[in-house]
């Protein structure tokens, strides 16, 4: 019996160790692959498809939902009401770092990348790539990728030209685009652009770190 635990102790440390070379692989990938991404991100942010063409306002709308703590943390945040367990930073990694993520063992390799992410690229150019790739659902023709995109695609403008209600709307969409409709009338978008206008104007706010489906800023009539 003694034999048997020590062995299953060994097994454990060896699986433990293995799944912190993979993360580590994710950091040094990161590391590897910051050039041609620093390089991208100016270019992203020069054609005005950065954070700060979004304006303050928006900018901040956006950052309240999707990060709340985005410029402050390291890649990761544990304990920022709403953050969830996915930052902007894990987000980005999740789509560039992955031929096709799996939930699972993927996360710790998502993870060191994006904390690789965050020791090469400024903020700024995270914001910006993060944009660039995100999925944005069904739009009149076809599927949708980049939050710049969703707007000339949904409505003829850019971000920086819709008004509140447009803007958060897009910014509803994010959580499920494979879910919700921006096309026509979607009942469960609009409570969830509901929720996030709660809170944006102080009413509410989310009940933990991880509410980011604003459960804290659901009304009483909600379903």
């Amino acid at each position: 019996m003694r034999q048997f635990f020590k062995l299953a102790g060994l097994l454990l440390g060896l699986l433990i160790f293995a799944v912190f070379l993979y993360g580590v692989k994710g950091y040094w990938d990161a590391l590897s692959n910051a050039p041609q991404l620093q390089q991208r991100a100016d270019n992203l942010i020069a054609q005005q498809k950065g954070g700060a063409s979004l304006g303050v306002d928006y900018l901040a709308i956006l950052l309240s939902v999707q990060d709340p703590n985005f410029y402050k943390h390291s890649g990761v945040d544990f304990t920022t009401a709403g953050a969830g367990a996915t930052t902007i930073t894990q987000s980005l990694s999740k789509r560039i770092a992955f031929e096709k993520f799996q939930p699972g063992i993927s996360k710790v390799r998502q993870t060191g990348y994006a904390l690789g992410l965050e020791r090469r690229l400024s903020k700024e150019q995270i914001l910006a790539l993060w944009l660039n790739t995100l999925e944005m659902g069904r739009g009149p023709e076809g599927w949708m990728t980049g939050f710049y995109e969703a707007s000339s695609a949904i409505y003829k403008r850019q971000p920086i030209e819709l008004n509140n209600a447009e803007f958060i709307r897009l910014v509803a969409v994010m959580i499920a685009p494979g879910s919700y409709k921006l096309t026509s009338n979607d009942t469960a978008l609009d409570e969830r652009v509901d929720r996030i206008e709660r809170l944006v104007s102080g009413i509410c706010a989310p009940k933990d770190h991880g509410d980011v489906w604003l459960e804290g800023c659901r009304r009483s009539s909600d379903p």
